[in-house]
């Protein structure tokens, strides 16, 4: 086992860093199982091992999110019944009692699968900086956006306009959609523009089909339990998504980026990403930048560029993100910080 310099492992230490995030942020459940799952595993078990033991950062591979997701997808697919009766709405249970019901599912085998790819949030609430931060890019430059997400997931932060946004004192996207996305705002309003969206693409790793009912279980799983707003704001977006899915590539984000992202008369072309880069390897994201460079060279007023960012200062201590915005011909601006889940903003420009 991996030990730090206080006797405890990597993985263990990580858990209980989550675990106080978890808690700053209004989940109480999932600070609670955070520390469950730092205080029970057991060392000698074989999951005990391989996390004691993992190779890679856990901070920046969110280890114990990984744990926790699969745990709420085998609550929701209703294949632990003892578990489910601990999880909310039901009040905060006592931890021994919380890790003998969790025990039995971690030390399924088939329960690996869940430690081997990074959370896949698909935060609909980040679509509300973002979408500030696309008016901000509509004002710039009065063209339409062609849309690249990296890091998309299943591609539900790439349908701003699908949804009712209230920004401040401005309202963008459908006026009619049964889903309102409402941060709390402070500062200026961000500019009252049409929220317009010439095309759209994304690309992950492991993109998820929102078609796939088992895919959708899994961005389901990967929101925290405690949060029924974000659950419920989940669901409306999975259904808005069916109706029409975004084109979402399997593969890497620089490669995509280099084949895919070049300025175009008539659009704004548009790179973005949320709570993203952290996952992203050094090599990655410094293609992504050199490309970035490139292609701003290239661009015009007729065809600009664009790369927003919603992204930690600092990912190994999340707090407040910075909305970033990189305009070609233009600068480099920080728009806003706000809550990593889109709850509040604080609007700087």
């Amino acid at each position: 086992m991996r030990v730090d310099g206080e006797g405890e492992s990597p993985f263990r230490r990580h858990a209980r860093q989550q675990s106080g995030f978890c808690a700053a942020l209004g989940a109480p459940f999932t600070a609670l199982l955070c520390r469950v799952l730092a205080d029970s595993i057991p060392a000698a078990s074989q999951l005990g091992r391989r996390l004691d033991a993992w190779p890679a950062d856990p901070n920046a591979d969110a280890l114990v999110l990984r744990i926790a997701g699969g745990l709420h997808a085998t609550v929701l697919a209703g294949d632990a019944p003892a578990l489910a009766e601990l999880y909310p709405p039901a009040p905060l249970p006592d931890s021994d009692r919380l890790a003998a019901a969790v025990g039995p599912v971690l030390h399924d085998p088939a329960f690996a699968r869940w430690l081997e790819s990074a959370p896949q949030t698909n935060e609909v609430g980040r679509s509300g900086p973002l979408a500030a931060g696309m008016l901000a890019v509509l004002a710039a430059t009065d063209l339409p956006l062609a849309l690249f997400e990296l890091g998309a997931s299943a591609g539900l932060n790439l349908l701003p306009d699908r949804y009712c946004l209230k920004l401040g004192g401005t309202t963008a996207g459908s006026a009619d959609s049964p889903l309102t996305i409402q941060p709390q705002w402070e500062g200026q309003d961000p500019p009252d523009v049409a929220l317009r969206i010439a095309n759209r693409a994304g690309v992950d790793l492991n993109p998820l089909a929102v078609t796939d009912p088992t895919a959708a279980v899994a961005m389901l799983a990967y929101v925290w339990p405690d949060q029924p707003e974000r659950l419920a704001r989940m669901r409306h977006a999975i259904a808005l998504a069916k109706i029409d899915p975004p084109l979402i590539l399997a593969g890497d984000a620089a490669a995509f980026v280099e084949a895919n992202v070049w300025p175009q008369r008539g659009v704004t072309t548009t790179v973005f990403h949320s709570i993203a880069l952290q996952y992203f390897s050094k090599d990655a994201q410094g293609r992504i930048a050199a490309h970035m460079a490139r292609a701003g060279a290239a661009a015009s007023p007729a065809a600009p560029l664009a790369w927003l960012r919603y992204e930690m200062a600092d990912p190994s201590n999340p707090g407040a993100p910075e909305l970033r915005l990189r305009l070609w011909p233009g600068d480099d601006r920080l728009l806003a910080v706000g809550h990593p889940h889109g709850s509040s903003l604080k609007w700087l420009a």
